[in-house]
C-alpha cells in the first residue's frame, strides 16, 4: 500500500525547514558582522571594511578562516570539561529557540489537503518555551568565566549571572503583558490577534502597549549583552570578561550566540508588538507575508547596531538600578493596568 503523498511531502517539508533554519542561523552572522562594521563606519564618518573584496564584503569570510585556523589555547589549571562545554551551552539554547518561532502564516499547495507552514511547530506554550530555553545561555557565560582560571573571566561570569537574572524578570513581565493582550501563549496566535490593520498591533494597544515594548527592548539589549548593557564583556575593566581566555572556534561560538540573540530579540519584537508577517495596511499588494516579516526584523537589527555605536556603556550600578528600580516596578504596575483593561 502506497503511503499518503501529503504525509511524505509534509515530512520532507519539516526536514527542509529544519535544514534551512539551521543553515540560516549559521551563515547569517557572516553578513551581519560586515553590515555592523559598515554601519559603524558610516556613523563614525569612516569607510569600515574596504580591502578584502568589493567594499570589504569578503572580510567576514577571512575572519572565519582565521578563527578556524587559530590555535585553540587551554589556560593553565583551567577546568577542561567546563571550559569546552561553556561555548556549547551558550550556542545551543540560542539555536533551540527557533524551534518555536514562526516566520509566516500557513498556506495550501494545490492537490494537498494539509496546510503547509513556515515554522517547525506551533507550540501552545511557545512564549514559555522561549523564555525557558533562552535563559539557559547564561550558564555558558558563568561556566566559561569560572573554568578559565582568570579573575577577569570570573568577574565577567559573575556580572553575566547578575545581569541576566535581573533583566530576565523584566523581559518575562513584558512577555506576560503580550500574552494577556493576545490571550494566548502561542506565537502564531499572537500574530493572528494583530491581523487586520496597523492599529491592531500590540504596540498600539494604548496605553500599555508602548510601555511593554520599551520594557521588552531594554531587557532584550541587556539579555543579548549589547551596548549600552555589555558589562559582561567590558574590555575597559575586564579585558573582554567571561571569554577573555577563549580563542579560535570556541570564541566564535560565543560571538555566534550573541549575534543570534540579537536576531532573536528582533524577531520576537516583530512577532509580539509589530504584527509579525501582517502587512501594516489592509491593502491588496502582491507582496508575500514573509517579506513584511523579514523587512521588520531587518529594521530592528539595524536599531541594535545603531544603538551600539551611538550610546556609551552604563556603569554596573546604573545597569542594576535600571533593572530593579525602574523596569520591574513599571512592569508590575503595567500588569495591573493591562489586567484592568482586559477585564473592562
Amino acid at each position: 500500500m502506497m503511503p499518503d503523498i501529503s504525509i511524505i511531502l509534509e515530512t520532507l517539508l519539516i526536514v527542509v525547514k529544519a535544514f534551512i533554519v539551521t543553515m540560516v542561523l549559521f551563515v547569517m552572522p557572516l553578513p551581519l558582522t560586515w553590515l555592523e562594521r559598515k554601519i559603524a563606519g558610516h556613523i563614525q564618518v569612516r569607510l569600515g571594511p574596504w580591502r578584502v573584496g568589493p567594499h570589504g564584503v569578503l572580510q567576514p569570510f577571512a575572519d572565519m578562516i582565521k578563527l578556524i585556523l587559530k590555535e585553540d589555547i587551554l589556560p593553565y589549571k583551567a577546568d577542561r570539561f567546563l571550559f569546552v562545554l561553556a561555548p556549547v551551552l551558550s550556542m545551543v539554547p540560542a539555536f533551540a529557540v527557533y524551534a518555536a518561532i514562526p516566520f509566516g502564516e500557513s498556506f495550501k499547495i494545490p492537490g494537498i489537503e494539509r496546510e503547509m507552514t513556515l515554522y517547525l511547530t506551533d507550540m501552545n506554550v511557545g512564549v514559555l518555551y522561549i523564555l525557558a530555553v533562552s535563559g539557559l545561555g547564561v550558564y555558558g557565560m558563568i561556566f566559561g568565566g569560572w573554568a578559565s582560571n582568570s579573575k577577569y573571566a570570573l568577574l565577567g561570569g559573575l556580572r553575566s549571572s547578575a545581569q541576566m537574572i535581573s533583566y530576565e524578570i523584566a523581559l518575562s513581565f513584558a512577555s506576560i503583558g503580550v500574552v494577556m493582550m493576545a490571550n494566548s501563549l502561542s506565537l502564531v496566535d499572537i500574530v493572528k490577534a494583530q491581523g487586520g490593520s496597523l492599529l491592531n498591533w500590540n504596540i498600539f494597544y494604548l496605553p500599555v502597549g508602548p510601555i511593554w515594548f520599551a520594557v521588552f527592548m531594554i531587557g532584550g539589549f541587556a539579555e543579548s549583552s549589547r551596548i549600552p548593557f555589555d558589562l559582561p564583556e567590558d574590555e575597559g575593566t575586564l579585558s573582554s570578561g567571561f571569554h577573555t581566555e577563549y580563542s579560535g572556534m570556541k570564541f566564535a561560538f560565543f560571538m555566534l550566540a550573541e549575534y543570534i540573540a540579537m536576531v532573536t530579540i528582533s524577531v520576537l519584537s516583530v512577532i509580539m508588538f509589530f504584527g509579525g508577517w501582517n502587512a501594516p495596511f489592509n491593502i491588496p499588494l502582491p507582496i508575500p507575508p514573509i517579506f513584511w516579516f523579514v523587512g521588520k526584523v531587518a529594521f530592528f537589527i539595524y536599531v541594535f547596531m545603531w544603538v551600539r555605536f551611538t550610546l556609551p556603556r552604563y556603569r554596573y550600578d546604573q545597569l542594576m538600578n535600571i533593572g530593579w528600580k525602574i523596569l520591574i516596578p513599571v512592569s508590575l504596575v503595567n500588569i495591573l493596568l493591562t489586567g484592568f483593561m482586559r477585564i473592562g
